[in-house]
């Protein structure tokens, strides 16, 4: 077997060693006699690796006893209107917009009520972040909301905003577990899985006892209410329950690694890899504020089309793969979430200097 380094944005890279577990149990769980895939979500055996992997996660991000672990579906566009359904009592909302995703979920909100831009950085394609100080609450917004780090564009909110004791509303998909994370400072926060932390198919939302409310948005289907999640314990329907089987091997892998403390030195030191060559490339370069880069997706261009194309092509053939970036910004793109280990990052510099070496 021949493994490529995989750069996708997501569904991304999963540690090789969780793959190999899932590999060694796929045909029976224990002693269960059957799969995960087969067994009933009602199960003890299933009921099992549900809460154990809650537990594990609680430990990992140091979850308040005060707030909810969901597992659900739907994905982060789900997410862009249940959040509204359930938050927006009074019909506003104050958005900060930072890249495509935030965009998006600003733009699902102004279907259910008055949304507010407070800060973007749109007008130089999302290039960097505002300054959160500079951030002024809208006094009638039932919470504020901001994608903490921006997939398609690269950028880290590093300084959460104030809030005037509105929620925080959070979407961290590309950067769940990547680093140590004070969640008292949310209201809700939630991500998709297929980034950092599993398979596609689950959305984990942790939120705050307070804003888990009988009283939604009117004609909001059940499905889409946080309290029916929560009174069910994650169970109302049917899981996807391998998916959540899968996290849950991540959430051990990451707890033997020594948590999100070591595997945030870790991931700085695979990101300060690739920002220093790019910082003294001489054909590449970085899209980004330098203040306000991601650790954990890296956009990077020559400023030529073509020779863009060519690099894609030619890494691609050196097994390293999905380090096109997105059309909104062009060039490459490198994803490194906690699964990428460091000598995938070694490779792709010693393959970007060799490129540079030919085409200089």
């Amino acid at each position: 077997m021949s493994r490529v380094y995989n750069f996708s944005a997501g569904p991304a890279v999963l540690p090789e060693e969780v793959l190999r577990e899932a590999q060694s149990e796929i045909l029976e769980y224990g002693n269960s006699g059957m799969s995960v895939m087969e067994m009933s979500h009602r199960s003890k055996d299933f009921e099992d690796i549900l809460f154990t992997a809650e537990k594990d996660l609680r430990t990992l991000m140091n979850i308040p006893d005060n707030y909810r672990v969901l597992f659900l579906q739907g994905g982060g566009c789900t997410q862009f209107a249940m959040i509204p359904m359930n938050l927006m009592t009074h019909g506003n909302a104050d958005y900060i917009v930072t890249g495509q995703w935030s965009k998006k979920a600003m733009q699902e909100a102004r279907i259910f009520g008055n949304v507010n831009v407070i800060a973007s950085s749109e007008d130089r394609n999302f290039a960097y972040v505002p300054d959160m100080s500079t951030v002024k609450v809208t006094p009638e917004a039932d919470y504020v909301y901001i994608c903490q780090n921006e997939t398609v564009h690269g950028t880290t909110i590093r300084t959460l905003p104030e809030t005037d004791g509105k929620p925080l509303v959070a979407d961290v998909s590309s950067m769940f577990l990547s680093e140590p994370v004070d969640v008292s400072k949310y209201g809700v926060i939630w991500g998709g899985v297929q980034k950092n932390v599993g398979p596609a198919g689950v959305t984990i939302v942790i939120i705050r006892d307070d804003l888990i409310r009988d009283e939604v948005m009117p004609k909001t289907p059940t499905m889409l209410k946080y309290k029916t999640h929560s009174d069910n314990k994650s169970l109302y329907n049917t899981p996807p329950c391998w998916n959540i089987y899968i996290c849950g091997l991540v959430f051990k892998w990451l707890l033997k690694l020594g948590g999100t403390e070591a595997i945030y030195k870790r991931n700085q030191e695979k990101a300060g890899l690739l920002y220093d060559y790019l910082d003294g490339s001489k054909i590449f370069h970085g899209t980004v504020d330098k203040k306000d880069r991601s650790l954990m997706n890296v956009p990077f261009v020559t400023g030529n089309k073509e020779l863009d194309a060519e690099f894609v092509s030619e890494a691609e053939k050196a097994g390293l793969r999905n380090i096109k970036g997105h059309r909104s910004v062009g060039g490459m793109r490198a994803s490194l979430y906690n699964a990428m280990p460091v000598e995938g990052v070694k490779a792709l510099v010693a393959f970007m200097a060799e490129f540079e070496r030919r085409h200089a």
